[in-house]
């Protein structure tokens, strides 16, 4: 059985706290940023589990009011299952959760050291718009990546002429 794609609810906030902990070594979301995004926020999170519950990533897309963009806020997929297509699972759930709101860009920052997240950003169509300098905590830079949505019933017509 193949690891299941949910919507995250607050009962996993405690494994939402684990997999940051394990993933990552800096600039990771603590317990009160986690708790607002799953309840507060303009926001959706989507998680991939395994068969026994244990969470292998999750990815979070912030809305605005009155726009048309959504920003990738958050993603996460834990060191153990990366490489296994989770990631891209969780990212094409997330731009189709985009183009359901009628949405027309996804937007994006990656530490610009992390060449497999920017790797699996390009194959699914994100472009580097803008180099940020000293973005993350540590000093690392990033790139801010985006994704024009073309809306769904528009692609390959073909314009008769």
């Amino acid at each position: 059985m193949s690891p299941s794609l949910r919507p995250a609810c607050p009962d996993d906030l405690d494994a939402l706290c684990r997999l940051e902990l394990e993933s990552f070594e800096g600039d990771r979301f603590n317990r009160r940023q986690l708790t607002h995004l799953l309840t507060r926020a303009h926001a959706t999170t989507w998680v991939v589990e395994n068969k026994s519950g244990r969470l292998l990533g999750y990815g979070t897309l912030l809305f605005r009011r009155n726009s048309r963009s959504a920003r990738l806020y958050s993603f996460c997929v834990h060191p153990e299952a990366r490489g296994k297509g989770i990631g891209r699972r969780i990212a094409e759930r997330l731009e189709q959760e985009s183009r359901e709101r009628a949405l027309q860009k996804l937007i994006l920052e990656v530490r610009a050291d992390n060449r497999r997240a920017i790797g699996l950003y390009r194959r699914l169509g994100f472009l580097p718009r803008r180099w940020l300098d000293d973005y993350y905590s540590d000093g690392c830079a990033a790139w801010q990546m985006d994704k024009v949505l073309e809306p769904e019933d528009a692609v390959g017509l073909v314009v008769a002429g």
